[in-house]
């Protein structure tokens, strides 16, 4: 199965916001990545639906939002209005988990499940045949830049196990630290959508030379 880039928008130039995503559009990333985090749930705080809005705007691309924040149920409605494609929220969130990802599937889009490095795989089995994505967060959540945790590999292997074991489709993705290097690791363990953020948008030579470094990662 093809690799499926997720360019994050977190470590893009906002004063070059247009120019950036269009750019990673046509180096060729499948996704657009928005990492909404509220300084609660994570101590990070950064953008909500206008900026979604102003994504649409821009880019045909999916649009990619992912919800570090408390109480995700109350602003599902906003994102989807606001052109999300993909709405993932995290398990440690949501205490009514399974009506949550029926709602985001309602309101028409694709509906996905976070766990931080420290949360089990095991907490999200009953919720994966309501899902579209699995993203498993191979940094802590939070900011932009860290160092990928190769400790969650087993992790996404096991997420991989129960999708199979259960008959489900939806795809692994990670987020953090997903570089040319640490690519190929989550690949074999699993996951078919990365999402990347300073590997992209802070390539020493550029956007595109970013994108086609991660995709080359895997060839053969």
């Amino acid at each position: 199965m093809p690799v499926t880039l997720s360019a994050s928008i977190l470590s893009a130039d906002f004063a070059r916001l247009a120019e950036q995503i269009q750019e990673a559009e046509n180096g060729g990333v499948d996704w657009i990545h928005v990492d909404v985090m509220d300084g609660h749930f994570v101590p990070t705080i950064t953008m909500g639906p206008f900026i979604v809005k102003t994504c649409r705007r821009i880019t045909k691309l999916p649009l990619d939002v992912h919800l570090m924040v408390e109480k995700p149920e109350k602003h599902l409605g906003d994102f989807a209005n606001a052109g999300a494609t993909n709405i993932s929220v995290h398990v440690e969130t949501c205490p009514h988990l399974y009506h949550t990802l029926q709602v985001i599937r309602s309101l028409g889009c694709h509906p996905g499940v976070v766990i931080n490095p420290g949360t089990p795989a095991a907490s999200i089995s009953s919720v994966l045949h309501l899902v579209d994505l699995v993203l498993v967060m191979t940094v802590n959540p939070g900011a932009s830049g860290q160092e990928f945790l190769p400790d969650v590999m087993p992790k996404v292997k096991e997420v991989s196990t129960m999708l199979a074991a259960q008959r489900a489709s939806a795809l692994i993705e990670v987020d953090g630290g997903i570089t040319s290097s640490t690519l190929p690791l989550a690949y074999e363990a699993g996951a078919r959508v990365f999402v990347s953020a300073s590997a992209i948008f802070r390539d020493a030579n550029g956007i595109n030379h970013g994108i086609q470094s991660l995709r080359s990662s895997v060839k053969g």
